[in-house]
């Protein structure tokens, strides 16, 4: 394997490890924010 092709799978693989990872930490993070929002200030789940 040449080392462009292995730069490109590396930079690749970065690339989706990163979006996961923000996935995995940012969905429960809004849905706690959206639950605190709730029960402090009243507002809807839908806000």
């Amino acid at each position: 394997m040449s080392i462009g092709m292995m730069i490109i799978c590396v930079v690749g693989g970065l690339a989706g490890a990163l979006s996961t990872a923000y996935l995995l930490v940012s969905f429960p993070v809004i849905i706690v924010w959206k639950i605190y929002r709730h029960f402090k200030f009243g507002y809807t789940m839908f806000e």
